[in-house]
């Protein structure tokens, strides 16, 4: 078993070439956000994000950024408030239907974008009758994209949890239903919670093309606005989102470490 393991150099190697995979195309754009028009270094661009006179310029992505933390916030209030709570019905009550319910899950990944937004055109219709075309409805939509991700984060956890075992322990001391998902079981699936969390932002930050095919303002299609009147706006936003996604996953580790401390504890 040793044999087939790797050693460090190879893990080194491995690491650091996926490390430059990543690394690479951010430094470049971040190289290219402080080039002037005469190729040389300048900070104008990024002192340009406060120059008043620009504001109208940059205003499209500011509300499409506030459409897009909207977006997040909703669809992952779906994924803790849906998919959650029936991962873990199925899994507690009906786990002969696990198998088809992953395989409904996990179908969203498979299908382009595009082919989404056709069969969501007329379901979005009767959407825009009913509670108006605002950019948050979009989470509808979000919230299937995210579908697989979300699952296999929170699927991680629960087989990693002896489920059965602790929602009896605690029927068995007069607990309802509410209670065991709340108090029980959601604390000890709260890593696999928080990852599902982060996916889902990550994915509604970065998702353009059912936003643009439905017309509707969020960051990445204010991205493309603003590009036609300032080539370098779009590449420093983008970053500041990446840093924000990176920030928010720290955030999110060290919270779900400090828990598995005290827990251990």
């Amino acid at each position: 078993m040793n044999r087939l393991a790797p050693s460090s150099l190879t893990r080194w190697i491995i690491g650091i070439l996926v490390g430059l995979f990543f690394l690479v195309p951010l430094v470049a754009t971040l190289a290219y956000t402080f080039r002037g028009e005469d190729g040389g270094f300048t900070l104008a661009h990024w002192a340009g994000l406060g120059d008043p006179a620009k504001a109208a310029v940059y205003q499209p992505i500011w509300t499409g950024l506030g459409n897009s933390l909207i977006l997040a916030i909703v669809t992952v209030l779906i994924v803790l408030l849906v998919l959650a709570p029936t991962m873990i019905l199925v899994n507690l009550r009906f786990p002969r239907l696990r198998p088809v319910f992953e395989f409904v899950v996990l179908l969203p990944i498979s299908i382009p974008a595009i082919v989404l937004v056709v069969g969501l055109t007329p379901i979005y219709l009767q959407i825009g009758r009913s509670v108006g075309t605002g950019a948050w409805t979009l989470a509808f939509a979000y919230g299937i994209t995210v579908l697989p991700f979300a699952y296999r984060s929170i699927q991680a956890s629960i087989d990693a949890v002896d489920m059965t075992t602790l929602a009896e322990a605690a029927r068995s001391l007069g607990a309802g239903w509410g209670t065991v998902v709340l108090r029980v079981l959601a604390p000890n699936l709260r890593q696999g919670l928080l990852a599902a969390s982060l996916l889902s932002i990550a994915v509604v930050l970065g998702e353009f093309t059912i936003a643009s095919l439905l017309n509707r303002d969020v960051l990445q299609t204010a991205l493309v606005v603003v590009q036609k009147q300032d080539g370098w706006a779009p590449a420093m936003f983008a970053l500041m989102a990446l840093t924000f996604s990176f920030l928010l996953l720290l955030i999110i580790g060290r919270a779900a470490r400090g828990r598995s401390g005290k827990a251990d504890s």
